[in-house]
């Protein structure tokens, strides 16, 4: 507040103005409640006062809407809910989408002139045609050519990496990617551990029925978030230690993409088999990776977070790999209490590898460095890893299993790809403009070569 005034004198003018009229419909509408007129206040009160940005924007908006199913549903029953009983008309669904011109036929012209050839090439104005494919996938010509393509753009990738890594990876192997933002709440620390759980148990029982993997990192941190830079590190650790154990026999590799962006992103998302979509329940908006991984035929190991919900839903629930608490969980076992480290004493397996990283086996010299990691987990572990981490173990060998078996992973990518058509940024775009911008398309007419000839004789 004492900033806003120094900054924005006249703004906060305007500000307070909106916020006494506004609270005076609060009230009418609600009389006698000054809890709620409290909460809904454009300035927090409590202590050292703030404008209440959010709050703000709610009074200011004429739409409001979440860009997935579940995360629409979180702004309605919990972070506005007062604004939610106040203004429900205001609220809407809008769930994301991403382009299908980038996110396939320009990152992916192998999978896209295979579509192009099978069904037209009108999915690419619109991916709802994509359905088409769904009869291909029980065709053995049509799935030998669509592993073909998934293996080239395999071998496209293995190159990259080695040239941004020097890492040779097996483009036999499956290639189970995240790709995302580090964050806590992505959870690529949950990714990690399962990775050195398996890494005990090839080096517990050499000869284990493991089918060879690659482990896919990529993402940056803010440049103050310590624990996700922790996180960065650890993977990279992690991969110094498998990537040059001989006991392993390359049967796993971890890779850690240096600088990913949206270029390299072209080549990862055609290149993978396995997308991970782990974030904690309640937490993710959307998500727009997941999309762009189903839609070029990765399958899903995800929880039941932002836009995973309608994937598995347009999918299919026996073409998508769910584990983990639902949102509704997560929120229980919030209000009652939640103690991390029960599930690490009772689970031998977690507390090998949380006391193998705690012992300094990744971490060389420097025995503490990821102390603060393991402190958070084990100290209130605030998403829920700990929890997550054995039914994600779990899950991962039903995707060991079902990737044996090549003929039925590629029906089920099949049927990844060809079910996505919902997640188009076109009908995203449509949705926008019909429910909240009220406007309509505007034709475009695409002129001859003769007729811009004409245009610049003129």
């Amino acid at each position: 507040m004492d900033l806003f005034q120094r900054l924005l004198p006249r703004n906060l003018e305007i500000i307070l103005e909106i916020n006494k009229h506004f609270l005076q419909e609060v009230r009418a509408k609600f009389p006698n409640d000054e809890d709620r007129l409290a909460r809904m206040s454009l300035i927090d009160e409590f202590g050292e006062r703030f404008v209440r940005m959010a709050n703000l924007a709610c009074v200011g908006s004429f739409a409001i809407n979440g860009v997935a199913e579940l995360h629409s549903e979180l702004l309605k029953q919990d972070v506005l809910k007062d604004f939610h009983e106040f203004s429900p008309e205001k609220f809407s669904n809008k769930t994301n989408g991403v382009t299908p011109r980038r996110w396939m036929v320009l990152s992916n012209p192998r999978l896209s002139t295979l579509i192009t050839n099978t069904i037209g090439d009108q999915w690419i104005k619109d991916l709802d045609q994509l359905k088409q494919l769904e009869t291909y996938a029980q065709d053995a010509v049509f799935r030998q050519q669509w592993q073909h393509i998934k293996h080239e753009n395999k071998i496209t990738f293995a190159q990259l990496v080695k040239s941004k890594t020097g890492l040779i990876i097996n483009p036999d192997s499956m290639y189970d990617v995240q790709v995302k933002r580090i964050h806590e709440y992505k959870r690529q620390h949950l990714n990690i551990l399962q990775v050195i759980a398996l890494y005990l148990k090839i080096k517990a029982n050499p000869n284990t029925d493991v089918q060879p993997r690659t482990f896919i990192f990529g993402g940056k941190a803010a440049p103050g978030y310590h624990i996700a830079k922790l996180i960065i590190k650890l993977i990279n650790s992690v991969g110094d230690v498998v990537n040059n154990d001989p006991a392993i026999k390359d049967l796993i590799k971890v890779v850690f993409l240096p600088n990913y962006n949206v270029s390299n992103g072209q080549q990862v998302y055609p290149a993978a088999d396995l997308s991970e979509q782990i974030s904690t329940a309640g937490k993710e908006a959307s998500g727009t990776g997941n999309m762009k991984f189903s839609l070029n035929g990765a399958l899903t190991i995800g929880t039941l977070d932002g836009a995973n919900i309608e994937i598995r839903e347009e999918v299919g629930e026996d073409n998508f790999f769910l584990f983990g608490l639902t949102a509704e969980q997560v929120a229980e076992f919030k209000h009652h209490g939640y103690s991390p480290d029960e599930y690490v004493r009772e689970n031998e397996l977690l507390l090998e590898v949380i006391s193998l990283i705690r012992n300094g086996f990744f971490s060389g010299d420097n025995g503490e460095m990821f102390h603060p990691l393991i402190d958070t987990l084990l100290g209130h572990d605030p998403y829920m890893v700990m929890a997550d981490f054995q039914p994600y173990v779990d899950c991962q060998e039903k995707v060991n299993k079902a990737y044996k078996n090549q003929t039925e992973w590629t029906r089920m990518s099949i049927l990844n790809a060809a079910r996505c058509g919902k997640f188009s940024s076109d009908r995203s775009i449509r949705e926008y403009s019909r429910d909240i911008w009220k406007v309509k398309p505007v034709p475009i007419k695409m002129l001859s070569i003769d007729d811009v000839k004409e245009d610049i004789l003129q």
